[in-house]
């Protein structure tokens, strides 16, 4: 079964910034959950804890048997050693099922209007069924202030849409029929006009289902990475059973030689007595990242709750973390999306004004965004009050075959604008011819990175080029910076683009990505991924129509636009909600964080057990061996106080590092052999440092207890 991952806006709203930090309150509230979680039945998936249970268990066993007061101090810490762990998960669980709560509201039983057999422009039966009724191919007609009752894609007509319960943004939307932006999210609601919805989803796998599902980690599959380590850790617990294990012998060996050596209830002539055994054992393996394992991965998926990302698995975010390549579509993710008029450059012969006027004329009909700013450009030198077009003009609007609009005269006067070769042709159809500089014109435009629209008019028998219409793509501010920073990460960025290779290349330069490929097709995109991923790498891109959707397939972190069709989002192995393609550069941010602070906290706990062996066994065996008294540079009060001060110590620790688990260790864009340079700094010299002094203080205080000295 695939897991569900949300993540909000690029952003963290409100005081997130601050979610790292431990609220009493919420402890509390998880406190009866951590109690469930050391159930063996739950437990088990956590190796590492369970021998920390087992072993808690036996210490039980054992003190009843010899009630001491040490005895039960440290079957007390074995014991809160476990809870501890069982805290962090819960509290990282915690948090998202408060945000369960909000989702839960999102998804009321809404009554649904289904239509029986429907077809366009058939007269159809409708009916009213709850929601959770609806089944896949179904049909629903919903109208202005009713809810959508499940995910889908609009078969007919146009409306308004609310999505802020989803989002969590405000301004609605537009959802219509065909094209990329057809597809309705269960949950949001109807603002103006109405649509007929077809059904794309099966009951209890809305997006709302799987977000829920997700946050409150009912569906939480371990990632192969957390496997991996798992697996690791496991080993590693078993090489220190055995290293435990191996004390023993020695330890009455030498107990024996020694009898002058008082018994204390450490040791004694049976050697290390069982309850310092199991402490031993407790102390050495890896504990620290075995009970924050879980909480890690769990919070990662928060950061990515809180970013509007909904994930198809765990894996596709650990993907992200490792993305080598970042294949990113220049509208709308590196360019502001809109071209815009930036400059009228008439052919030989013609003025300023001719051209100037001949544009505007031409684009008052023309509501693409494009149209509108050549409009508004041509109209400054003209004036507020320039005329509009004449009473009986007819538009010609835009299409693919064509390549040109512009509007027809009752006159006899006729203006096209469009793509250079064809408004040359047509042109030429209507009797005249292009002058020589035209294709100088519009090469030097396509050379510096813009889009050229040439403008030309017939009169009757004659007809003639006007000039050309630069249209600039507007990058977006702060992108190249953007790239550098992925290019300290070693990521390679690559821009798509359906541009020329003049205009792509200029584009290219000006924003600062490491390559590009022009005038790209489906299949283009499909094989670039395949070379990329044939040289190891792995790739991530973003799509929103049914086209992308074999890329999205293909590629191992797959971004589909909410706003996109079915079949994009399908494909992709995350839906962004707030259709933002820009957002998959956060997206690998995030997931590099995750894969950061697991293994900072590893690299910690594994220096940590190492500093803890130093710590104990010298304290331990200085009385049986006086050698070791130069590797006692602690010089803790007795081995009992040893051993206790260390038992608090590790689990102390635990409760210490659940806010770093949760927040994530800061992620700074760089290579990775400064990352790694300072993660060893930080917290494999933190992870050795920490048990000396921790282990000291407490000791401070332990030895004053009964029985310690």
């Amino acid at each position: 079964m695939s897991t569900a991952v949300i993540a909000a806006s690029t952003e963290p709203r409100g005081r997130d910034v601050a979610r790292g930090a431990l609220d009493p309150a919420m402890l509390l509230t998880c406190l009866p959950e951590a109690l469930r979680k050391l159930d063996p039945r739950v437990l088990w998936r956590n190796p590492v804890m369970l021998v920390v249970e087992v072993g808690a268990a036996w210490s039980t066993v054992l003190a009843v048997a010899d009630p001491t007061f040490f005895a039960w101090s440290v079957v007390t810490w074995l014991w809160l050693t476990v809870l501890f762990a069982n805290l962090a998960e819960a509290v990282a669980e915690g948090r998202g099922k408060a945000q369960a709560e909000t989702l839960r509201k999102a998804r009321t039983d809404t009554v649904a209007r289904r239509l029986t057999d429907w077809s366009p422009g058939a007269r159809v039966v409708e009916e009213r069924v709850l929601a959770p009724e609806l089944r896949r191919g179904d049909h629903v007609i919903v109208e202005a202030g009713e809810l959508v009752p499940g995910d889908g894609d609009v078969v007919e007509g146009i409306a308004a849409v609310d999505e802020s319960a989803i989002t969590g943004e405000s301004a609605p939307v537009i959802r219509e029929s065909g094209g990329d932006r057809s597809a309705v999210t269960g949950g949001t609601t109807v603002l103006s006009d109405r649509i007929v919805v077809r059904i794309t989803q099966e009951p209890g796998a809305s997006f709302i289902d799987r977000m829920i599902a997700l946050v409150e980690g009912a569906n939480r599959q371990k990632t192969p990475n957390e496997i991996a380590l798992n697996i690791l850790l496991a080993a590693l617990t078993v090489i220190f059973v055995f290293a435990v294990v191996t004390l023993q012998p020695m330890a009455i060996f030498a107990k024996s030689n020694n009898p002058g050596v008082p018994d204390s209830p450490a040791l004694d002539a049976h050697g290390v007595t069982g309850i310092v055994m199991v402490a031993l054992l407790v102390c050495l393996i890896p504990t620290t990242i075995g009970a924050l394992l879980s909480a890690i991965g769990i919070a990662g998926m928060d950061r990515l709750v809180r970013r509007n990302v909904l994930a198809m698995s765990g894996r596709a975010v650990e993907a992200a973390g490792d993305v080598n390549t970042l294949l990113l579509d220049k509208t709308g993710t590196i360019t502001l999306g809109n071209r815009r008029a930036s400059e009228f450059v008439p052919v030989p012969g013609i003025t300023d004004d001719e051209l100037i006027d001949a544009a505007r004329l031409s684009s008052l009909a023309d509501e693409t965004p494009e149209g509108r700013s050549i409009v508004a450009i041509a109209q400054r030198p003209a004036g507020a009050g320039a005329p509009g077009a004449p009473t009986g003009a007819h538009p010609v609007p835009f299409s693919a075959q064509t390549r040109m609009s512009g509007v027809d005269y009752p006159d006899g006067r006729l203006l096209r604008k469009g793509a250079a070769s064809a408004v040359t042709e047509w042109v030429r159809t209507q009797g005249g011819s292009a002058p020589d500089r035209l294709d100088a014109i519009v090469d030097g435009i396509a050379a510096s990175g813009g889009t050229p629209l040439v403008v030309g008019e017939a009169v009757g028998d004659h007809a003639r080029v006007l000039g050309v219409i630069h249209l600039k793509d507007v990058v977006k501010q702060g992108m190249r910076e953007r790239f550098d920073e992925m290019r300290r990460m070693g990521i390679r960025t690559v821009m798509i683009t359906g541009d020329n290779p003049l205009t792509a290349a200029a584009i290219a330069e000006e924003a600062g990505v490491d390559d590009f490929l022009s005038e790209a097709t489906p299949q283009d995109k499909l094989d670039l991924i395949k070379r990329e991923q044939a040289g190891g790498r792995l790739v991530a891109m973003t799509g929103d129509g049914t086209n992308d959707a074999p890329a999205l397939a293909q590629a191992d972190v797959g971004v589909a636009m909410n706003s996109g069709t079915a079949a994009a989002k399908e494909a992709g192995n995350m839906v962004d909600l707030d259709s933002d393609p820009t957002k998959l550069i956060e997206i690998v941010a995030i997931g590099k964080q995750l894969l950061i602070t697991r293994g900072a906290l590893t690299t910690f706990s594994i220096a940590n057990d190492i500093a803890k062996y130093f710590a104990i066994i010298p304290a331990l065996f200085v009385s049986l061996f006086p050698g070791l008294d130069l590797l006692n540079v602690m010089r803790l009060a007795s081995p009992q106080s040893a051993i206790l001060s260390a038992v608090v110590f590790n689990a102390l620790v635990i409760v210490a590092l659940i806010p770093l688990s949760l927040r994530g260790v800061r992620y700074r864009p760089d290579n990775a052999s400064a990352l790694l340079t300072r993660n060893l700094t930080i917290y494999g010299l933190g992870g050795i440092v920490a048990p000396f002094l921790g282990i000291k203080i407490i000791d401070l205080v332990v030895h004053l207890l009964p029985g310690m000295s």
